[in-house]
């Protein structure tokens, strides 16, 4: 597999992004951590080795622009990016707030479209490129309560496509990884939340709202989400484009 590439992954401090980081940082490449929160990024980092934090908010263009032209400038490249930056808000439609809708959106949808066009031209130069967006089972599923994170993930899936089309003659694949239920801080903050909307125990939202029909019957690790990204970067995936795989646990 191909080793010392430059890797940029969203959302990386922590969870998901987290482990996608240390699988690409044990394959021999380098991590940029691009996540909002600057001390969590250097602190994930550090931790890390071969990799550097940058405070980036994937929401803000300027933000966006100025962090990957630095890493350009410090590694010369982008060989791959990972967009795994999601928020989560619960509410029934008709009392989801329109600021809580604007910010999951931001996040989820016009983060992977604001990160993907400052990655792109990079890697056009070199006519070769991997991008891998972490949406969501949710992309192509319902639940109650999470109008905003579908509708986002399902987004996010068909721009992955758009962008593998008008890229394919260049080198530059892109795919979607649709997560079952992971093993995260953000399940576990949802839990209670979902449980008082329902007006049920933690427990049986954990079976009604993230386990639902899975056949596994468990949780996921954010380790096998990560060997997921690892193989869709690799040259072995050179022929895979515009697809959205799930990794679900079977459901």
């Amino acid at each position: 597999m191909t080793q010392n590439r430059t890797v940029i992954i969203t959302g990386a401090a922590q969870g998901i992004g987290y482990a996608i980081a240390e699988a690409f940082k044990n394959n021999g490449d380098f991590v940029a951590i691009f996540d909002l929160n600057e001390e969590a990024s250097t602190s994930a980092a550090e931790k890390l080795g071969n990799a550097k934090g940058y405070q980036v908010n994937v929401a803000d263009e300027e933000s966006v622009k100025t962090a990957v032209e630095q890493v350009i400038t410090e590694r010369g490249t982008v060989d791959v990016l990972v967009n795994n930056a999601g928020v989560q808000y619960i509410s029934p439609v008709e009392e989801f707030p329109a600021e809580k809708w604007d910010f999951v959106m931001n996040v989820i949808l016009k983060g992977t479209f604001l990160t993907t066009k400052y990655a792109l031209p990079s890697m056009k130069k070199q006519n070769k490129g991997r991008i891998i967006n972490i949406s969501s089972g949710h992309g192509i599923r319902p639940d109650a309560y999470k109008a905003a994170y579908c509708a986002a993930k399902s987004g996010q899936i068909m721009f992955t496509r758009v962008v593998a089309l008008e890229n394919a003659q260049h080198g530059i694949t892109a795919n979607s990884i649709l997560p079952g239920p992971t093993r995260t801080e953000l399940i576990e903050k949802q839990l209670p939340k979902l449980a008082e909307q329902d007006g049920t125990t933690i427990e049986e939202a954990l079976n009604h709202h993230i386990l639902g029909a899975q056949w596994m019957k468990r949780l996921l690790e954010p380790s096998e989400i990560a060997a997921t990204a690892l193989f869709l970067a690799s040259d072995g995936a050179s022929a895979i484009t515009g697809e959205a795989l799930g990794v679900t646990g079977g459901e």
